[in-house]
């Protein structure tokens, strides 16, 4: 929680302000007692109602002041709880958008959405009754006590006994409960997951009948999940129960001693109800201190769960400022020098002993199973992970010593899995390129094979697009991000099996019209058909993580088995040769 405080720079006048004005309303209302004593020992006994108005009226006021200074502390402490959880929210979002995807496959995506709005508004609560109470109810609970002294050293000592009891109570059951709160937080993040696979794969689900089981996986994570929360909540509720026995024994001592000492003439009647009041505004702090701190320790567990996503650093860092300085891509010539390249917690090398070179302009095929290793070897190129051993080049210069957003801004990745977001068509293609204008864009579109459709629609570039495109096809989901990734017109072009929902005269056609509208830029193409990379300039046939066949069409069928298997498994003998 520390580390998080520094988001209060900004409020440090509402964090001290909001706590000051609650200490105000404290003062006051530890003013009560002694006026309530004054109008007993004086209005009453001597049937001054002329004194207990005005009394009464000072009682008012008292109230009043008390109630501005409430509200006055309640405004510093919203403003500064609710923007130390805005800056916290901003800086936790851009960090993520920081991490490798190393850093992200090890977390997880479920985790990261729990820390971002669950954790997050609870630290914001807990912030907020931190500010408000955290100072006042000690204040006022070691304020009566010393205005009990005032009024009865001898009354006031079962408040010396009371209060550490209560302390030990309040105290222990925190300690106990806060690494039991984490476990909730954990847990939630299960339920988060089951829901997110569950909304993410409704379709598969129905599509395979799966409905029951899926509910009854939910209910089990949700299951687990209300049993930590009610263990949990148990502990937290002896608190209550415990303050309220400690109190009210108090109170029976006070009573039991002021009421001896009323027959004794030392102290007056209402002084004992002073007294009584006294530990009754401690029981009310208490009970407050002891909600408080459940809160305050959900808040404490939260905001260690978001630190630790804090002091997690992206593996894929900028080289040291001065390094890459003056180097430029210019001609996107790319080489892997012996790479070998392992997922973070695997126990074997994804890739392994990978080395070609790709010219200037040429266009690249790569082909192999499933699992083999293809998308893994071109996410290498942008640095979306790094090499274990070897190096990937890009004009003779290793991609780890180009500043990141340099390096990615000559580089269009069109990526597997087609992803849109909600807008219009435009916006999203402007992803591609800040500011593209609509004859750029349009002109991707035509190379993507997306102009047709989109015509059709007659809205033309804006044309809303739903989340992650939803009411658009698979096919006009990939052939948008195609065009996404064109409209940027980089050197090198990634296309990760990109344009598996086309049909392949679309397909044949996107390619030709990419292998005619971007010459000079270096080509990537991952595909499962045979159709789609055979007339590259160079073809890689990869196998369990290693480079099995390197050359063209032709070349490989003569000397590369799984490449002509896999040709045969989908052409004809006529279309293989």
């Amino acid at each position: 929680m520390r580390k998080l405080v520094r988001y209060l720079g900004e409020y440090k006048l509402e964090s001290v302000l909001g706590p000051l004005f609650k200490l105000l309303e404290a003062s006051f209302e530890l003013f009560v007692p002694l006026v309530m004593a004054q109008i007993i020992d004086i209005g009453i006994k001597n049937r001054d109602a002329v004194y207990v108005l005005k009394m009464g009226g000072l009682l008012v006021l008292l109230g009043v002041i008390g109630l501005v200074c409430a509200l006055t502390a309640q405004y510093f402490a919203a403003k500064a709880s609710v923007g130390f959880s805005t800056a916290l929210r901003n800086d936790l979002f851009a960090h993520i958008g920081s991490l490798s995807y190393n850093e992200q496959d090890k977390i997880g995506t479920s985790t990261l959405i729990t820390r971002m709005t669950s954790d997050i508004n609870q630290i914001q609560s807990g912030m907020n009754l931190a500010l408000r109470l955290l100072l006042r109810s000690p204040f006022v609970v070691f304020g009566a006590m010393v205005m009990a002294f005032t009024v009865d050293v001898r009354a006031a000592m079962v408040f010396v006994v009371a209060i550490p009891a209560l302390n030990a109570v309040v105290f222990g059951i925190m300690a106990f409960s806060m690494p039991l709160y984490k476990k909730v937080q954990r847990q939630l993040d299960q339920v988060t997951l089951a829901t997110r696979e569950n909304l993410a794969g409704a379709r598969v689900i129905r599509a395979f009948n799966r409905q029951e089981d899926e509910v009854s996986r939910f209910d089990s994570s949700n299951d687990m999940l209300v049993h930590f929360q009610i263990f949990v909540g148990k502990i937290s509720a002896l608190m209550n129960p415990l303050t309220y026995v400690i109190i009210n024994l108090a109170i029976v001592a006070v009573v039991w001693i002021s009421g001896k000492q009323v027959d004794a003439g030392i102290i007056t009647q209402g002084e004992t109800v002073a007294l009584v009041n006294y530990m009754s505004q401690i029981l009310v702090e208490l009970i407050k201190l002891a909600n408080l701190i459940v809160s305050i320790s959900k808040a404490l567990a939260c905001a260690n769960r978001v630190s630790i996503i804090f002091e997690e650093k992206s593996s894929i860092t900028d080289p040291a400022p001065g390094e890459g300085k003056g180097k430029v891509l210019s001609g996107a010539k790319v080489c892997f020098r012996q790479v070998d390249f392992q997922y973070q917690g695997a126990k074997e090398d994804s890739l392994s002993g990978i080395d070609f070179t790709v010219e200037p302009g040429q266009t690249i095929g790569i082909i192999g199973g499933t699992g083999s290793g293809k998308s893994s070897l071109v996410n290498l190129i942008p640095r979306f992970y790094d090499v274990r051993e070897g190096a990937v080049l890009i004009d003779g210069k290793d991609v780890r010593e180009y500043p990141l957003q340099e390096l990615r801004h000559k580089i269009g990745v069109v990526p597997q899995k087609a992803v849109l977001f909600k807008g219009t068509l435009r916006e999203n293609m402007q992803w591609g390129k800040k500011g593209a204008t609509d004859e750029e864009i349009y002109r991707a579109l035509e190379i993507a094979q997306a102009l047709e459709f989109v015509e059709s629609k007659e809205k033309g570039l804006d044309l809303p697009i739903g989340q992650n495109g939803k009411n658009l096809s698979g096919g006009q989901r990939q052939r948008l991000t195609i065009a996404r990734a064109l409209v940027k017109q980089p050197e090198i072009l990634i296309m990760d099996d990109s344009a598996s929902a086309l049909d392949f005269a679309t397909d044949a056609r996107l390619r030709k019209g990419i292998r005619e509208s971007t010459r000079g830029m270096t080509v990537f193409i991952v595909s499962q058909r045979a159709t789609t990379i055979r007339n590259a300039d160079q073809i890689l046939v990869l196998d369990d993580g290693q480079l099995v066949g390197r050359g063209t069409h032709q070349q490989l069928l003569q000397d590369c088995e799984i490449y002509r298997e896999i040709c045969l498994s989908q052409l004809s003998k006529e279309e293989v040769q």
